[in-house]
């Protein structure tokens, strides 16, 4: 009897899991519904009682949304939570003992452009509109931490706000748990085509370069920027579109060149990260990369948020 019970059981996960591979969010709640209280076993024995097991469940949770298209074997999707949520908390842990905060949330390999992410169910459009209905300090760093490929780390996410690395923590656990309650949540309805809005990043990002290196920066920002835009690092205001202008045209000048690798697109908020590309001849000119932060009102850009990717640290020295 037991043994007829869990194959049915297995019958029942293969299904939700091949639904949720196919984007039905309905489908991906029921899968965590069924296996909340083992994935909350899991935790509670490796972190005992406290608000780091509801952390690493409401991580557990956007993990599944990123990466249920990883799963090969649908009827396993129990043990495959279940290792979410222990990786998740050994992660915790080995961060407590390093007195540290934790660094990155295990995850497998990350696909390698963003049309294979929407492919695999990772920026569904239902999702984007619980990211676009937080506050703008808990947007941005949820996004950074789970949508971008250079910005994950929560002191990296830190930098780049200009905030302590512990308001991160924070604000990624407020806003952990407003997703995962979407989970919980999902209504029917219209949503935004992050699709579409994606594949528009994606072309702006590549013309906004073609343009700059035609020496045309300056009519794009015109064009597609607030008259009163700002230009940021690490949360601090550095100038407005004159600085913009003659930051792009000075990086040019001295053969620095930027190619996109990855681009987030909300609706009131996008990110390009870029490989910067350094003349051979001065090739530490620049850090390897460059994420552009990037908020916007009225359909146009009101800031630039600039975060340089650090220069890795040299043979035999500790980064």
């Amino acid at each position: 009897m037991d043994k007829v019970l869990e194959d049915v059981e297995r019958a029942e996960d293969a299904a939700l899991t091949r639904a949720a591979q196919r984007g039905d969010v309905t489908a991906l709640g029921l899968l965590l519904e069924r296996h909340r209280p083992g994935m909350r076993a899991v935790a509670l024995s490796l972190l005992g009682p406290g608000p780091d097991v509801d952390d690493v469940m409401q991580d557990a949770a956007l993990v599944a949304l990123r990466r249920i298209g990883d799963v090969r074997d649908p009827a396993a999707v129990g043990p495959w939570l279940r290792m979410v949520v222990r990786n998740g908390s050994r992660s915790l842990l080995r961060a407590a003992q390093r007195d540290e905060p934790l660094a990155e949330v295990p995850l497998p390999p990350a696909p390698e452009t963003p049309e294979h992410v929407l492919e695999k169910h990772a920026l569904r459009d239902w999702i984007w509109e619980a990211v676009e209905k937080l506050s703008p300090a808990l947007r941005l760093p949820v996004v950074l931490r789970y949508f971008s490929t250079g910005v994950t780390s929560y002191q990296q996410i830190a930098e780049a706000c200009g905030i302590p690395v512990g308001t991160v923590r924070s604000r990624l656990s407020q806003a952990r748990a407003g997703l995962a309650k979407a989970l919980e949540n999902t209504a029917d309805g219209a949503h935004a085509d992050v699709r579409r809005r994606t594949e528009e990043g994606w072309l702006e990002a590549r013309e906004t370069l073609a343009a700059a290196e035609r020496g045309e920066y300056a009519k794009v920002v015109a064009d597609r920027y607030t008259p009163d835009v700002t230009l940021l690092s690490a949360g601090q205001r550095l100038g407005g579109r004159e600085l913009l202008v003659a930051g792009m045209h000075s990086d040019l000048s001295v053969g620095v060149r930027q190619r996109p690798a990855n681009v987030i697109a909300g609706r009131s908020l996008v990110v390009w990260e870029m490989d910067l590309l350094n003349p051979p001849d001065a090739l530490d000119h620049c850090p390897p990369g460059v994420a552009w932060i990037m908020t916007l009102a009225g359909g146009r850009i009101d800031s630039v948020s600039l975060y340089h990717t650090p220069r890795p640290a040299p043979a035999g020295q500790v980064a």
